[in-house]
């Protein structure tokens, strides 16, 4: 027994998304045995764009039911049914939130007539109820109304049971483990299966072949399919217009993150965000008190005319300066780790010697600090950070040529890293950026060992 379902909404979402119109056809594959329709009361006020494409308006809803009131009649006429929709997982998920939000549990079995229909009914250009349905001979009447779009699909479902294969693939679809109702409804299940679980870059593309989002993961397959399982409403307007997917595996999330970096940048896919913002900068800069005792801090970039260092957090820049205090036993009162203090207290670094509490060590004091100082100057003219291959027979390798990020590459495990010409064959040149120089600087100082010096 199947319940075929559309509503019309606010359109604000999935959280936010509230129902002002559904309806139901109770079908049992051959006819339909119960309906249900009406109108519902969002309690919200319906944007005037809404209403263009409904026709539904405030006015029409006012004296409708609110959604809490016909609850038990959406749950008797659907009770032990297939919840059937055109891209299912919209009208699913609104119904389930809005469920959710008044105390309710809904939870059915679900199936996608655009999903089925790309499988049993191949080659049309387009898989829009609207076209489809045209292209199919099927008559739709009060379109982006839930009984008049509700009643078209009944009759494409109908269609579609009665296509070539349909018992194989409806059993296919209906199998929890198939992952069908997951997926979204213009992307081929196979685009998924050839996802690969390894560590890469990622993309989602549109139906003219445009990159449309770029990702990064140490799993692929394990992270596009959390995409499909987010409710937020940027991921499910991703899902929507995702038909293909595609990869290039890199065998480290290192060169994942540069390569995610470049590719963001290039394309400049619609809904990557986070790499289109700028940067703030935070500048570790020294100064001298009266006392002769030079301090080393942080803070905005623009503040710091002359920075020893740049990190590109307020926690990296605080962990950069612990960093420091430990290895040259600097006093964290002085690294402007602990503020209105006498005498330093930190939680975690215990190896200062003395000069907050005996001004007499001064000298001492600042020798360590220009140690510390000179130890940030000290780059050597060309690192290789060495990380795992795409497989058993390859290494991987980042390049920094004077402090900027010079490009990556792989090469095969014989291939003795002396000097950098030995690798050039294998580096793909990439540029260095704000973005890249962070990823970078970050993995350096959580990863010293995976260092060569060449």
């Amino acid at each position: 027994m199947y319940t075929i379902i559309d509503i019309e909404t606010t359109g604000n979402g999935i959280k936010g998304n509230r129902i002002t119109e559904i309806s139901i056809f109770k079908y049992d594959g051959h006819e339909v045995i119960d309906e249900f329709t009406s109108l519902v009361n969002p309690e919200c006020a319906i944007p005037a764009f809404i209403t263009g494409l409904t026709g539904i308006d405030n006015d029409m809803v006012r004296n409708a039911p609110m959604l809490e009131e016909l609850i038990p009649q959406i749950v008797e006429i659907t009770k032990d049914t297939i919840f059937v929709a055109h891209s299912v997982n919209f009208d699913y998920n609104v119904i389930k939130n809005e469920f959710k939000l008044l105390g309710h549990d809904f939870s059915r079995k679900k199936l996608c007539t655009v999903r089925l229909s790309r499988k049993l009914l191949p080659g049309y250009n387009s898989y829009s109820l609207g076209k489809l349905t045209a292209a199919l001979g099927i008559p739709l009447t009060d379109r982006h109304r839930a009984r008049g779009d509700a009643h078209a699909t009944v009759l494409l479902f109908h269609k579609l049971l009665r296509a070539e294969n349909a018992e194989s693939v409806f059993k296919q679809f209906l199998n929890s483990k198939s992952q069908e109702a997951t997926l979204p409804p213009g992307l081929p299940k196979e685009e998924y299966l050839k996802l690969p679980t390894t560590a890469g870059v990622y993309y989602f593309k549109d139906s003219k072949g445009k990159i449309i989002y770029v990702g990064k993961a140490k799993n692929i397959k394990k992270r596009v399919l959390s995409h499909f399982y987010d409710k937020k409403t940027k991921e499910i307007t991703l899902c929507a217009e995702t038909t293909s997917l595609d990869f290039e595996e890199t065998g480290n999330e290192l060169i994942a993150l540069l390569k995610e970096s470049a590719e963001i940048k290039h394309h400049y896919p619609k809904y990557n965000n986070a790499q289109k913002r700028s940067i703030q900068q935070y500048g570790i800069f020294k100064y001298e008190d009266r006392n002769g005792i030079i301090h080393l801090a942080f803070n905005k970039i623009k503040m710091t005319p002359n920075p020893v260092a740049i990190c590109y957090s307020p926690t990296e820049a605080r962990q950069y300066l612990e960093t420091l205090c430990s290895t040259f036993e600097l006093c964290p009162k002085y690294c402007h780790l602990q503020e209105n203090v006498t005498v330093c207290s930190h939680y975690k670094i215990k190896q200062c010697i003395g000069i907050c509490s005996d001004l007499d060590m001064v000298e001492e004091y600042n020798q360590r600090v220009n140690d510390a100082l000179q130890s940030i100057k000290e780059v050597e003219a060309t690192l290789v950070i060495r990380t795992n291959g795409r497989n058993m027979d390859e290494n991987g390798f980042v390049v920094i040529r004077e402090n900027n990020y010079a490009g990556y590459g792989f090469a095969p495990n014989d291939v003795a890293i002396e000097q950098i010409e030995d690798l050039e064959m294998f580096i793909t040149p990439q540029k260095n950026t704000l973005e890249t120089q962070r990823i970078v600087e970050s993995y350096l100082r959580k990863n010293p060992d995976s260092v060569v010096v060449i």
